[in-house]
């Protein structure tokens, strides 16, 4: 069937042949289909959605237009977690070592930051010669090493390359919102790792991609669906993203939070949410989930993280001696405007003020400060008094008046304290319904 009545057929609420998509698909990664025709198609399953068997070969063809690791020849489960991203998120920094720690084989291929929300990647590379763009021989030598079990890399051009084009086509058509698209888009690029489990870190609040909790529950249903069609076992945590995850919101600053939850310490939240990732990473692997909190710890997990930063190129020093990590010039505080109670935090507004400072990006092609970001210092439920630091700017003098422009939107301070919010608000491991 032609790609033109493919697109008409989905215009009209008809439900496309898995073969004629998967068909399509290639065609477009190919070359032979035109991008105008793939923004058109898109846009008709904004509007109309994809059936279970539509999505499953849509993903299937998206993850098969590249190349597709074959872990298969190395023992024991090879589990990854994906998060949708939001403001402070490092738990991939101590999360992954510490599942490696424990015996799960973690191959992990991840991002970096756009707009408000960090990046793993962007995180990883301020630590001094930390490099990421290993080739995929070398980063699925590490993942079978016994001593390392666990790889760090950015997405290859090979991995899912159809849904990269499809990608940067939804970001100027405006259908980047389609939870099916969406789905897609997040289970083609996990896949073609050739893990067994997923876990799934779905965000949801002032600072996510899913605001609302209807949005972010049927995000998470349809990729476990994706997840149960091709035989991969994943489960979604739903989580809060209302405040920051912890209390640094920057590169360097993120690792330096991060090697504190590595040996043992750090903020509750972060540490909770690692502990809760990782267990359930476990579960899926066959491990007995109850040994994370130990390895976290006893300093096992900081020693894979030390190994792996070794392995790839990183100054170890840098995790012993913080003040090899890049630091900004200047720091300045941003002081609470009256008395109260934290009753929110507008939470895209703080990832927006470390975006104006240099630490995120407005477009693909920025390149990032390392050592300029934000110490949260007021979280929500605490009490404040007038003139108190609210945060602290780490900066260079870029973008300094924007970044407080936002942090001053940022915080809501009233007289009574809010009722507090759960931080893992819901797991989901069923089957998903339709999109």
């Amino acid at each position: 069937m032609r790609a033109a009545e493919l697109i008409a057929r989905k215009r009209d609420g008809q439900a496309l042949d898995p073969e004629d998509i998967r068909a399509l698909i290639a065609g477009y990664a190919r070359g032979d289909v035109p991008d105008y025709q793939m923004s058109a198609l898109a846009m008709a399953v904004y509007f109309r959605g994809l059936e279970p068997a539509e999505l499953s070969a849509w993903t299937d063809a998206m993850l098969r237009s590249g190349d597709v690791l074959d872990l298969g020849h190395l023992d024991g489960a090879k589990v990854d977690k994906h998060s949708t991203g939001g403001v402070g998120d490092k738990i991939s920094l101590p999360l992954a070592p510490l599942v490696a720690a424990c015996g799960l084989r973690v191959p992990m291929v991840s991002g970096r930051g756009l707009g408000h929300t960090g990046g793993t990647l962007d995180k990883l590379e301020s630590i001094p010669g930390f490099r990421t763009d290993l080739p995929v021989e070398r980063f699925v030598a590490q993942v079978a090493d016994d001593a390392l079990r666990l790889g760090l890399i950015g997405q290859t051009e090979e991995i899912a390359p159809a849904d990269k084009r499809l990608y940067a086509l939804r970001d100027v058509t405006a259908t980047v919102e389609s939870i099916p698209l969406i789905a897609s888009s997040i289970m083609s690029k996990k896949l073609a790792e050739g893990i067994d489990g997923l876990v799934l870190d779905v965000k949801v609040g002032t600072g996510a991609f899913m605001k609302r909790l209807d949005e972010a529950r049927t995000l998470a249903r349809t990729m476990v669906g994706i997840g149960a069609e091709v035989g991969c076992k994943v489960v979604a945590l739903l989580t809060d993203m209302n405040q920051p995850l912890g209390h640094m919101v920057g590169n360097a600053l993120e690792v330096r939070e991060s090697l504190d939850v590595l040996r043992g310490g750090g903020p509750e939240d972060v540490r909770t949410l690692t502990l809760g990732l990782a267990e359930e990473m476990l579960a899926l692997g066959g491990l007995d989930p109850a040994q994370a909190k130990a390895a976290l710890d006893d300093g096992r997990a900081f020693a894979v993280f030390e190994q792996v930063v070794a392995a790839q190129g990183g100054d170890v020093r840098a995790l012993h001696d913080p003040d090899r990590l890049p630091h900004a010039p200047s720091v300045e505080a941003f002081a609470a405007p009256r008395a109260g109670f934290v009753t929110a935090i507008e939470t895209e507004h703080v990832g927006l003020a470390a975006m104006c400072l240099g630490a995120g990006r407005a477009r693909k092609e920025d390149a990032v400060d390392p050592a300029v970001g934000l110490e949260v210092l007021a979280k929500t439920g605490d009490r404040v008094e007038a003139g108190q630091p609210l945060a602290r700017i780490h900066h260079t003098g870029r973008g300094l008046d924007d970044a407080r422009a936002h942090l001053k939107a940022a915080w809501t301070i009233a007289d009574a304290p809010p009722v507090p919010r759960p931080l893992i608000i819901e797991r989901i491991s069923e089957r998903a319904p339709p999109a």
